[in-house]
């Protein structure tokens, strides 16, 4: 705590501090929004809250800046709650342990959150500074745009006034972003058919760990592994050799996370188990040297178990396996307008038993909407296949890139002239909430801003400290240079 508090600028790591203690899983979003209350109320600020929870703060415009547009500051309130599984920690009660670890603030075995804290603690870094000088600004705190973008979905026409839109959820320092992906998810579901384990056999857990995780949208391309189709590979070759039965498939939990973790329940004949460990044990060796540099800390465990009571029909197994190995996973196209931009992509999220169910969770992204209903329709046509039933979400768009954008200018422009450095201009691969926020006020002009964050989404994400000072620098400036309307 006293080390983050003594970073710069002061009032952005106090807030962030502040937000840090305050749990906020994504639908569970009660006490971070009657903290934002409370604190609206302490600075005598108006606050309105609509229907599903998001808030707009409002800040009069400092003195001699009266003329200047109205802006709106815009983040998300809920944070993705992953955690490493020897980590005991609840994300409904508990508060981030986060630490300063050289140059970055890190949190300990869990989400940091600071995707998207730190846009909050800038918001209200603003609101309650007396030293900055600013148009009127409104400050909107979306819910739930982590699992569904429903505070993005929800947001009614007339909730704010502003036609400027600095957008704070961005993770790359040096970079403005003026575009986003759109998605959509696929979830597939098995009936569940069991039968009883056969006596003769024993049983395995086998487990992949160590991945390194990451966001489905801003990393797909970075030649992660997916513990999901890490594990059913292995599967999938072991069943063509060993009598082996399937009882559980258990891997990843988020659907805009890579899965970083997977582990499976099989029997397989008493007389097959050493040769069946060696197999796992040839296979680890396999996965390693495929995934090379990208996935150093990838292992593969398996240890004996004890013996299910039932486990998969052998025709339901040999749906799930198969289609699991067909289903696509990664980068499927690159922008051929903006080079180095992925285009579309789609992630195995995660493989869920329960009761009744085989749950498959999968999520499909694009810049082009055809193309994001191509790659979804792809998805359904391999789980269809196997005679799984797939039920497609709502959705979201894509935001599609302004070059002439006149905040675009001004956002370039400050960071130019702070930093002597020419920011790049991009779109980004991960979906933003702008899409949704065009469709109800088409007239907004919008950029989406932040420092360097890494490894969101996953236990492994850190801020990068002198990064949230440029970006605290970069808000200020162009709220300062935001010319008056005449």
């Amino acid at each position: 705590m006293n080390s983050i508090l003594a970073l710069a600028p002061k009032i952005v790591w106090q807030y962030f501090y502040e937000i840090t203690q305050i749990p906020r899983p994504s639908k569970k979003e009660e006490k971070i929004i009657a903290y934002l209350e409370d604190f609206a109320k302490k600075q005598q600020l108006a606050c309105k809250k609509d229907s599903v929870g998001n808030i707009l703060i409002i800040k009069p415009a400092t003195k001699g800046m009266e003329n200047v547009p109205s802006v709106l500051l815009q983040s998300h309130v809920d944070m993705v709650c992953e955690k490493n599984n020897d980590t005991v920690f609840n994300f409904e009660t508990d508060p981030i342990e986060a630490y300063v670890d050289g140059a970055w603030v890190k949190a300990k075995g869990t989400t940091l959150g600071a995707d998207n804290g730190i846009g909050m603690a800038a918001q209200l870094a603003v609101l309650a500074s007396t030293d900055l000088q600013h148009g009127r600004i409104e400050c909107l705190f979306t819910v739930d745009e982590e699992t569904g973008l429903t505070g993005a979905f929800a947001l009614q026409s007339g909730f704010f006034s502003s036609e400027i839109l600095l957008n704070l959820d961005s993770e790359d320092d040096g970079e403005i972003f003026i575009g986003c992906a759109g998605g959509i998810d696929s979830v597939i579901k098995f009936k569940l058919k069991t039968k009883p384990s056969r006596d003769e056999a024993i049983a395995f857990k086998v487990s992949v760990k160590g991945l390194k995780g990451g966001h489905s949208g801003d990393e797909i391309d970075k030649s992660k592994g997916n513990s999901n189709k890490i594990l059913n590979r292995f599967l999938w070759e072991a069943q063509k050799v060993f009598d082996m039965r399937l009882a559980e498939f258990n891997g990843g939990n988020l659907r805009n996370a890579i899965p970083r973790e997977a582990f499976a329940i099989v029997t397989v004949v008493k007389e097959d188990g050493k040769a069946f460990k060696q197999a796992m044990e040839d296979y680890c060796d396999i996965a390693k040297k495929q995934f090379g540099s990208s996935e150093p800390n990838l292992t593969m465990t398996i240890e004996n178990v004890p013996m299910p009571e039932r486990v998969l029909t052998k025709k339901l197994q040999k749906r799930l396996l198969n289609s699991l190995y067909a289903c696509p996973h990664g980068v499927l196209a690159m922008s051929h307008e903006m080079p180095g931009l992925v285009e579309t992509s789609t992630n195995l999220a995660s493989v869920k038993f329960d009761n009744k169910y085989i749950t498959v969770t999968t999520s499909q992204r694009s810049s082009i909407d055809s193309a994001k209903v191509d790659v979804a329709a792809m998805v359904r046509s391999v789980f269809e296949l196997a005679d799984a039933k797939v039920k497609h979400g709502e959705g979201y768009p894509g935001w599609a890139p302004n070059t002439n954008s006149p905040i675009l200018e001004i956002s370039r422009s400050s960071y130019e002239r702070l930093f002597k450095i020419n920011p790049k201009v991009r779109a980004i691969h991960a979906g933003l909430e702008c899409g949704l926020f065009l469709e109800k006020y088409p007239e907004l002009d919008m950029v989406s801003i932040g420092p360097t964050i890494k490894g969101p989404h996953s236990p492994d994400e850190r801020v990068e400290i002198e990064t949230v000072d440029r970006f605290w620098k970069h808000l200020v400036d162009i709220l300062k240079n935001i010319p008056a309307v005449k």
